[in-house]
Protein backbone atom coordinates (compact mmCIF):
# COMPACT_ATOMS: atom_id res chain seq x y z
CA UNK A 1 0.00 0.00 0.00
CA UNK A 2 2.75 2.71 0.70
CA UNK A 3 4.50 1.73 -2.46
CA UNK A 4 1.04 2.50 -4.27
CA UNK A 5 0.72 5.50 -2.46
CA UNK A 6 4.73 6.93 -3.19
CA UNK A 7 3.39 5.90 -7.35
CA UNK A 8 0.29 7.42 -6.95
CA UNK A 9 2.28 10.64 -5.69
CA UNK A 10 5.15 10.62 -7.93
CA UNK A 11 2.80 10.48 -10.75
CA UNK A 12 0.71 13.64 -9.51
CA UNK A 13 3.81 15.72 -9.07
CA UNK A 14 4.63 15.00 -12.37
CA UNK A 15 1.32 15.76 -13.49
CA UNK A 16 1.38 18.78 -12.02
CA UNK A 17 4.98 19.48 -13.15
CA UNK A 18 4.07 19.03 -16.82
CA UNK A 19 0.77 20.99 -16.79
CA UNK A 20 1.56 23.11 -19.55
CA UNK A 21 1.86 19.76 -22.07
CA UNK A 22 -0.66 17.62 -20.13
CA UNK A 23 -3.41 20.20 -20.36
CA UNK A 24 -3.69 20.54 -24.21
CA UNK A 25 -3.02 17.23 -24.80
CA UNK A 26 -6.20 15.95 -22.14
CA UNK A 27 -8.69 19.11 -24.29
CA UNK A 28 -7.57 17.22 -27.72
CA UNK A 29 -8.38 13.59 -26.17
CA UNK A 30 -11.82 15.39 -25.28
CA UNK A 31 -12.40 16.85 -28.86
CA UNK A 32 -11.44 13.55 -30.41
CA UNK A 33 -13.81 11.96 -28.69
CA UNK A 34 -16.66 14.21 -29.31
CA UNK A 35 -15.59 15.01 -32.86
CA UNK A 36 -15.49 10.87 -33.32
CA UNK A 37 -19.94 11.41 -33.39
CA UNK A 38 -19.92 13.60 -36.25
CA UNK A 39 -17.03 11.42 -37.87
CA UNK A 40 -19.29 8.08 -38.16
CA UNK A 41 -22.05 10.22 -39.37
CA UNK A 42 -20.11 11.54 -41.64
CA UNK A 43 -18.78 8.41 -43.03
CA UNK A 44 -22.53 6.39 -43.18
CA UNK A 45 -23.77 9.02 -45.33
CA UNK A 46 -21.14 7.57 -47.90
CA UNK A 47 -18.74 10.93 -47.34
CA UNK A 48 -14.84 9.20 -47.53
CA UNK A 49 -12.68 9.10 -44.46
CA UNK A 50 -10.58 11.83 -45.29
CA UNK A 51 -12.97 14.35 -46.12
CA UNK A 52 -14.64 13.60 -43.02
CA UNK A 53 -11.94 14.37 -40.98
CA UNK A 54 -10.81 17.52 -43.05
CA UNK A 55 -14.56 18.88 -42.84
CA UNK A 56 -14.42 18.21 -38.89
CA UNK A 57 -11.44 19.97 -38.82
CA UNK A 58 -12.13 23.14 -40.83
CA UNK A 59 -15.16 23.47 -38.87
CA UNK A 60 -13.55 23.04 -35.15
CA UNK A 61 -10.87 25.59 -36.78
CA UNK A 62 -13.32 28.09 -37.92
CA UNK A 63 -15.32 27.84 -34.51
CA UNK A 64 -11.93 28.27 -32.67
CA UNK A 65 -10.65 31.11 -34.17
CA UNK A 66 -13.82 32.81 -34.28
CA UNK A 67 -15.24 32.09 -30.59
CA UNK A 68 -11.10 32.14 -29.56
CA UNK A 69 -11.19 35.61 -31.15
CA UNK A 70 -14.01 37.28 -29.05
CA UNK A 71 -13.20 35.79 -25.83
CA UNK A 72 -9.52 36.82 -26.34
CA UNK A 73 -10.81 40.26 -27.38
CA UNK A 74 -13.37 40.02 -23.97
CA UNK A 75 -9.78 38.68 -21.74
CA UNK A 76 -7.72 41.69 -22.67
CA UNK A 77 -10.54 44.73 -22.06
CA UNK A 78 -11.02 42.57 -18.50
CA UNK A 79 -7.67 42.56 -17.97
CA UNK A 80 -7.34 46.50 -18.85
CA UNK A 81 -10.36 46.98 -16.41
CA UNK A 82 -9.62 45.01 -14.03
CA UNK A 83 -8.07 48.22 -11.50
CA UNK A 84 -10.99 50.54 -12.31
CA UNK A 85 -13.18 47.37 -10.83
CA UNK A 86 -10.69 47.05 -7.71
CA UNK A 87 -11.60 50.92 -6.92
CA UNK A 88 -15.02 50.40 -7.71
CA UNK A 89 -14.82 47.72 -5.58
CA UNK A 90 -13.07 49.67 -2.66
CA UNK A 91 -15.81 52.52 -2.88
CA UNK A 92 -18.83 49.95 -2.43
CA UNK A 93 -17.20 48.13 0.54
CA UNK A 94 -16.75 52.13 2.06
CA UNK A 95 -20.20 52.71 1.34
CA UNK A 96 -21.14 49.31 2.93
CA UNK A 97 -19.44 49.85 5.73
CA UNK A 98 -20.84 53.37 6.71
CA UNK A 99 -24.49 52.19 6.10
CA UNK A 100 -23.93 48.91 8.31
CA UNK A 101 -22.15 51.38 11.25
CA UNK A 102 -25.33 53.61 10.39
CA UNK A 103 -27.42 50.53 11.72
CA UNK A 104 -25.42 50.05 14.73
CA UNK A 105 -23.34 47.02 13.63
CA UNK A 106 -20.04 46.39 14.91
CA UNK A 107 -17.16 46.15 12.42
CA UNK A 108 -13.48 45.33 12.19
CA UNK A 109 -11.43 48.82 12.85
CA UNK A 110 -10.14 48.71 9.29
CA UNK A 111 -13.42 47.98 8.05
CA UNK A 112 -14.48 45.52 5.43
CA UNK A 113 -11.53 45.84 3.70
CA UNK A 114 -10.21 43.41 6.41
CA UNK A 115 -12.30 41.03 5.44
CA UNK A 116 -12.56 41.56 1.63
CA UNK A 117 -9.44 42.43 0.12
CA UNK A 118 -10.31 43.99 -3.11
CA UNK A 119 -6.90 43.39 -4.29
CA UNK A 120 -6.18 39.99 -3.40
CA UNK A 121 -10.09 39.67 -5.31
CA UNK A 122 -8.80 40.95 -8.36
CA UNK A 123 -5.49 39.13 -8.79
CA UNK A 124 -7.72 36.18 -8.14
CA UNK A 125 -10.41 36.36 -10.64
CA UNK A 126 -7.84 37.54 -13.13
CA UNK A 127 -5.46 34.25 -12.62
CA UNK A 128 -9.29 32.23 -13.39
CA UNK A 129 -9.85 34.35 -16.60
CA UNK A 130 -6.02 34.11 -17.52
CA UNK A 131 -6.22 30.33 -17.51
CA UNK A 132 -8.77 29.99 -19.89
CA UNK A 133 -7.14 32.31 -22.04
CA UNK A 134 -3.91 30.16 -21.83
CA UNK A 135 -6.07 27.16 -23.07
CA UNK A 136 -6.93 28.94 -25.95
CA UNK A 137 -3.70 30.14 -26.61
CA UNK A 138 -3.09 26.67 -27.41
CA UNK A 139 -5.82 26.21 -30.11
CA UNK A 140 -3.73 25.21 -32.95
CA UNK A 141 -1.68 22.34 -30.58
CA UNK A 142 -4.80 21.27 -30.01
CA UNK A 143 -6.29 21.34 -32.99
CA UNK A 144 -3.22 19.26 -34.60
CA UNK A 145 -3.43 16.68 -31.82
CA UNK A 146 -7.07 16.37 -32.86
CA UNK A 147 -6.10 15.40 -36.20
CA UNK A 148 -3.60 12.83 -35.42
CA UNK A 149 -5.50 11.15 -32.91
CA UNK A 150 -8.54 11.06 -35.49
CA UNK A 151 -6.38 9.44 -37.97
CA UNK A 152 -4.67 7.27 -35.30
CA UNK A 153 -8.12 5.73 -34.08
CA UNK A 154 -8.31 3.87 -37.65
CA UNK A 155 -5.58 1.48 -36.35
CA UNK A 156 -6.46 0.93 -33.22
CA UNK A 157 -8.49 -2.01 -33.34
CA UNK A 158 -6.05 -3.65 -35.28
CA UNK A 159 -3.02 -3.39 -33.10
CA UNK A 160 -5.36 -4.72 -30.18
CA UNK A 161 -5.83 -7.87 -32.20
CA UNK A 162 -2.33 -8.01 -32.71
CA UNK A 163 -1.10 -7.84 -29.08
CA UNK A 164 -3.83 -9.06 -27.27
CA UNK A 165 -4.51 -12.38 -26.33
CA UNK A 166 -8.59 -12.20 -26.43
CA UNK A 167 -8.60 -9.95 -29.51
CA UNK A 168 -12.86 -9.94 -29.06
CA UNK A 169 -13.11 -9.57 -25.40
CA UNK A 170 -10.57 -6.58 -25.89
CA UNK A 171 -12.11 -5.19 -28.12
CA UNK A 172 -15.72 -5.31 -26.97
CA UNK A 173 -14.79 -3.60 -24.02
CA UNK A 174 -13.11 -0.81 -25.33
CA UNK A 175 -16.12 -0.59 -27.70
CA UNK A 176 -18.42 -0.20 -24.65
CA UNK A 177 -15.83 1.95 -22.94
CA UNK A 178 -15.63 4.55 -25.73
CA UNK A 179 -19.54 4.34 -26.19
CA UNK A 180 -19.81 5.35 -22.52
CA UNK A 181 -17.66 8.03 -23.13
CA UNK A 182 -18.90 9.80 -26.29
CA UNK A 183 -22.22 9.47 -24.96
CA UNK A 184 -21.47 11.67 -21.93
CA UNK A 185 -19.33 14.05 -23.07
CA UNK A 186 -21.53 14.55 -26.65
CA UNK A 187 -24.32 15.19 -24.61
CA UNK A 188 -23.01 17.27 -21.59
CA UNK A 189 -20.83 19.12 -24.71
CA UNK A 190 -24.20 20.14 -26.32
CA UNK A 191 -26.15 20.79 -22.67
CA UNK A 192 -23.21 23.09 -21.85
CA UNK A 193 -23.17 25.17 -25.34
CA UNK A 194 -26.91 25.28 -24.95
CA UNK A 195 -26.29 26.87 -21.27
CA UNK A 196 -23.73 29.24 -22.59
CA UNK A 197 -25.48 30.22 -25.56
CA UNK A 198 -28.74 30.94 -23.68
CA UNK A 199 -26.70 33.18 -20.87
CA UNK A 200 -24.82 34.39 -23.63
CA UNK A 201 -27.57 36.08 -25.59
CA UNK A 202 -29.34 37.20 -21.99
CA UNK A 203 -26.18 39.38 -20.80
CA UNK A 204 -26.38 40.85 -24.15
CA UNK A 205 -29.84 41.87 -23.44
CA UNK A 206 -29.61 43.12 -20.26
CA UNK A 207 -26.09 45.30 -21.77
CA UNK A 208 -23.74 43.47 -19.74
CA UNK A 209 -19.98 44.03 -20.46
CA UNK A 210 -18.06 40.82 -21.41
CA UNK A 211 -21.05 38.54 -22.18
CA UNK A 212 -19.32 36.18 -24.39
CA UNK A 213 -16.32 35.50 -21.55
CA UNK A 214 -19.01 35.05 -19.01
CA UNK A 215 -20.85 32.38 -21.52
CA UNK A 216 -17.52 30.98 -22.27
CA UNK A 217 -17.18 30.02 -18.45
CA UNK A 218 -20.72 29.29 -18.05
CA UNK A 219 -20.14 26.79 -20.55
CA UNK A 220 -16.21 25.48 -19.20
CA UNK A 221 -18.65 24.91 -15.66
CA UNK A 222 -21.32 23.28 -16.73
CA UNK A 223 -19.46 20.21 -16.97
CA UNK A 224 -19.00 20.29 -13.31
CA UNK A 225 -22.37 19.58 -11.49
CA UNK A 226 -23.64 20.90 -8.67
CA UNK A 227 -21.30 23.84 -8.03
CA UNK A 228 -20.13 24.70 -11.68
CA UNK A 229 -22.85 27.02 -12.10
CA UNK A 230 -22.41 28.67 -9.06
CA UNK A 231 -18.40 29.41 -9.97
CA UNK A 232 -19.69 30.57 -13.28
CA UNK A 233 -22.36 33.04 -11.95
CA UNK A 234 -20.14 34.82 -9.14
CA UNK A 235 -17.81 36.69 -11.38
CA UNK A 236 -20.35 37.40 -13.66
CA UNK A 237 -22.86 38.78 -10.50
CA UNK A 238 -20.09 40.15 -8.77
CA UNK A 239 -18.80 42.75 -11.65
CA UNK A 240 -22.58 43.95 -12.47
CA UNK A 241 -22.82 44.74 -9.47
CA UNK A 242 -19.61 46.50 -9.12
CA UNK A 243 -20.23 48.30 -12.38
CA UNK A 244 -24.05 48.36 -12.91
CA UNK A 245 -25.69 48.21 -9.33
CA UNK A 246 -27.74 45.43 -7.34
CA UNK A 247 -30.66 45.28 -9.77
CA UNK A 248 -28.76 44.33 -12.79
CA UNK A 249 -27.23 42.00 -10.29
CA UNK A 250 -30.08 40.21 -9.32
CA UNK A 251 -31.29 39.64 -12.85
CA UNK A 252 -27.74 38.61 -13.80
CA UNK A 253 -28.13 35.87 -11.01
CA UNK A 254 -31.66 34.81 -11.95
CA UNK A 255 -30.40 34.48 -15.50
CA UNK A 256 -27.78 31.77 -14.54
CA UNK A 257 -30.41 30.27 -12.14
CA UNK A 258 -32.94 30.17 -14.45
CA UNK A 259 -30.89 28.94 -17.75
CA UNK A 260 -29.30 26.27 -15.34
CA UNK A 261 -32.65 25.09 -14.16
CA UNK A 262 -34.16 24.61 -17.61
CA UNK A 263 -31.09 22.63 -18.90
CA UNK A 264 -30.01 20.98 -16.38
CA UNK A 265 -32.85 19.54 -14.16
CA UNK A 266 -35.45 18.99 -17.13
CA UNK A 267 -33.53 18.75 -20.77
CA UNK A 268 -29.66 17.41 -19.39
CA UNK A 269 -31.91 14.17 -17.61
CA UNK A 270 -34.14 13.79 -20.34
CA UNK A 271 -31.16 12.70 -22.97
CA UNK A 272 -28.30 11.66 -20.54
CA UNK A 273 -30.50 9.64 -17.66
CA UNK A 274 -29.09 9.54 -13.89
CA UNK A 275 -26.60 6.63 -14.33
CA UNK A 276 -23.42 8.36 -14.54
CA UNK A 277 -24.41 10.36 -11.80
CA UNK A 278 -20.61 11.35 -9.17
CA UNK A 279 -21.60 11.48 -5.62
CA UNK A 280 -21.71 15.25 -4.57
CA UNK A 281 -18.57 14.59 -2.12
CA UNK A 282 -16.47 13.38 -5.62
CA UNK A 283 -17.53 16.09 -7.49
CA UNK A 284 -16.34 18.59 -4.83
CA UNK A 285 -12.82 16.60 -3.87
CA UNK A 286 -12.55 16.41 -7.73
CA UNK A 287 -12.80 19.89 -8.16
CA UNK A 288 -10.20 20.88 -5.59
CA UNK A 289 -7.79 17.87 -6.85
CA UNK A 290 -8.24 18.59 -10.52
CA UNK A 291 -7.77 22.46 -9.45
CA UNK A 292 -4.75 22.33 -7.59
CA UNK A 293 -2.53 19.96 -10.28
CA UNK A 294 -3.83 21.66 -13.36
CA UNK A 295 -5.36 25.26 -12.40
CA UNK A 296 -8.22 27.03 -13.17
CA UNK A 297 -8.56 24.79 -16.23
CA UNK A 298 -8.79 22.30 -14.02
CA UNK A 299 -11.72 23.29 -12.90
CA UNK A 300 -13.37 21.97 -15.83
CA UNK A 301 -11.36 18.70 -16.56
CA UNK A 302 -12.54 18.11 -12.98
CA UNK A 303 -15.27 15.82 -13.90
CA UNK A 304 -14.79 14.85 -17.04
CA UNK A 305 -11.50 13.08 -15.66
CA UNK A 306 -13.57 11.60 -12.72
CA UNK A 307 -16.58 10.61 -15.22
CA UNK A 308 -13.68 8.52 -17.60
CA UNK A 309 -12.45 6.99 -14.61
CA UNK A 310 -15.61 6.14 -13.14
CA UNK A 311 -16.40 4.44 -16.37
CA UNK A 312 -13.41 2.64 -17.00
CA UNK A 313 -13.87 1.33 -13.30
CA UNK A 314 -17.63 0.41 -14.54
CA UNK A 315 -16.49 -1.84 -17.16
CA UNK A 316 -14.25 -4.36 -14.95
CA UNK A 317 -16.17 -6.77 -12.69
CA UNK A 318 -12.97 -6.81 -10.45
CA UNK A 319 -13.27 -2.84 -9.89
CA UNK A 320 -16.91 -1.90 -9.90
CA UNK A 321 -17.41 -2.02 -6.51
CA UNK A 322 -15.15 1.10 -6.63
CA UNK A 323 -17.87 2.90 -9.17
CA UNK A 324 -20.47 2.07 -7.14
CA UNK A 325 -18.77 4.28 -4.07
CA UNK A 326 -18.11 7.52 -6.83
CA UNK A 327 -21.40 7.09 -7.62
CA UNK A 328 -24.57 9.53 -6.13
CA UNK A 329 -26.75 6.60 -5.51
CA UNK A 330 -26.28 2.89 -4.54
CA UNK A 331 -27.44 0.44 -7.86
CA UNK A 332 -30.89 -0.90 -7.30
CA UNK A 333 -30.56 -4.43 -5.22
CA UNK A 334 -31.12 -6.33 -9.01
CA UNK A 335 -27.62 -5.09 -9.72
CA UNK A 336 -26.30 -4.71 -6.92
CA UNK A 337 -22.72 -6.15 -6.16
CA UNK A 338 -22.59 -8.96 -4.05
Amino acid sequence: MLLVLACLVIVIAGLKAASSIVIPLLMAIFIAIIASAPLRWLRRRGLPTWAAITLILLLLGSALISIGSLIGASIDQLSNALPRYEAQLSSLINNVTLWASGLGLTLPASGLEELINPVAAAQLFGRLVSGFGGLLANSMLIIFTVLFLMVESATIPDKLRAISADPDKTIGNLSTFMESVNSYLVIKALMSFITALAITVYLLVLGVDFAVLWGAIAFFMNFVPYIGSIIAAVPAVTLSLIDAGPVIALAVGAGFLVANIVVGSLLEPRYMGRGLGLSTLVVFVSLLFWGWVFGPVGMFLSTPLTMLVKIALESDPRSRWISVLLSAQAPGKSSRIS
